[in-house]
């Protein structure tokens, strides 16, 4: 089965070897990357993977939607239109499978070979973990929310495995979509994380509320799509100094970090992978040539960390994530009114 993942980046360097190491053990064979003004050495680092079935591409947007614009050439690329099955995912988003051999093949099977299954968000902690390190991120970050509530939402967001005879009209980053002159009963075969069918609303984006999520209690019996959006401070400090990879002008600010940082829950289960993982990983940093490219983007991400810890609002920021309470905002502001009623 030929599967191939699709993902933008930008200065993601240091992560780059344990996302690619982690989809190949879970069954992913080809690769294909867009970086868009790299600093750090994505770009070359990327360039030397080849052997690990990776092809690198210049980001193709002329406007300010990157991803999108990605996605739009994508489409059109051999090593996607050759693939059995399509996972469009970011370098900080790990799949992990709790079903058979814990490989994408065996996820399918589980759910029924449909031609879309829709995997839902688990936004995992900073954990009060400071120091970027060199180290898997599965292994670092442990913390999480409610598996059924994040900020009071019981819609979570989902990305998307698409078999190649999809109905594509188009691919999104959440989710794919197909033409509207499509009869009901031609419509895809899709399914949760679980094996169940979508909901009807998000399947046909009914609304804008349902395009790209829907209720998460019971959506990861067989799969959990881990996100990893603020891993280290020091991490999280640079990803804010690069900006957002997929859309131009946008910041991270507080509430980007307090949504996220939901540390009420514990989930380890995607441990299972480590011992692989690592060393797949120790295989990699041994080749002469792509061990010194990811030593290089590991102290250009250093090195940009060091540079923002001198700048006062950089430091601001730092001690105000710091200090800012691990329980959501909309949270907070219902226990306040609960106490204040008695």
């Amino acid at each position: 089965m030929r599967i191939t993942a699709v993902t933008c980046v930008k200065n993601e360097g240091p992560f780059l070897l344990e996302w690619i190491a982690f989809n190949r053990l879970i069954g992913v064979t080809d690769f294909l990357f867009y970086s868009n003004d790299c600093t750090d050495g994505t770009d070359s680092l990327l360039d030397a993977l080849g052997e690990y079935g990776v092809v690198h591409l210049p980001n193709p947007a002329r406007g300010r939607n990157y991803q999108m614009e990605a996605l739009k050439d994508a489409a059109h690329q051999d090593v996607v239109r050759k693939a059995d099955w399509v996972w469009i995912a970011d370098v900080d988003e790990f799949l992990n499978i709790h079903t058979g051999d814990h490989t994408i093949p065996a996820l399918i099977d589980a759910c029924g070979n449909p031609q879309a299954i829709s995997l839902t968000f688990q936004f995992m902690a900073n954990g009060g973990i400071d120091l970027y390190q060199d180290r898997p991120v599965i292994e670092q970050f442990n913390l999480t929310h409610n598996p059924d509530i994040w900020c009071g939402e019981t819609a979570q967001e989902v990305k998307t495995l698409i078999r190649q005879d999809f109905p594509l009209k188009y691919y999104g980053a959440h989710r794919p979509f197909f033409p509207d002159r499509i009869p009901q009963d031609k419509r895809p075969d899709w399914t949760d994380g679980s094996g169940r069918k979508v909901p009807w609303k998000f399947k046909i984006a009914d609304n804008k509320r349902r395009i790209r999520k829907f209720p998460a209690k019971g959506a990861r019996v067989l799969a959990t799509l881990n996100h990893y959006a603020l891993r280290s401070l020091d991490s999280y400090l640079v990803k804010n100094d690069r900006g957002d990879v997929n859309r131009e002008n946008r910041n991270f600010d507080d509430s980007y970090w307090r949504e996220r940082n939901d540390q009420s829950w514990t989930d380890c289960t995607i441990h299972r992978y480590l011992p692989a993982l690592t060393s797949a990983m120790e295989d990699m940093k041994a080749d002469p040539v792509i061990g010194p490219l990811h030593a290089a983007s590991v102290t250009a991400h250093q090195a940009t960390r060091d540079r923002l810890l001198i700048d006062a609002d950089y430091l601001a920021l730092r001690d105000r994530l710091k200090a800012l309470p691990t329980i959501p905002p909309n949270e907070l502001a219902l226990i306040a009114m609960l106490e204040a009623a008695g």
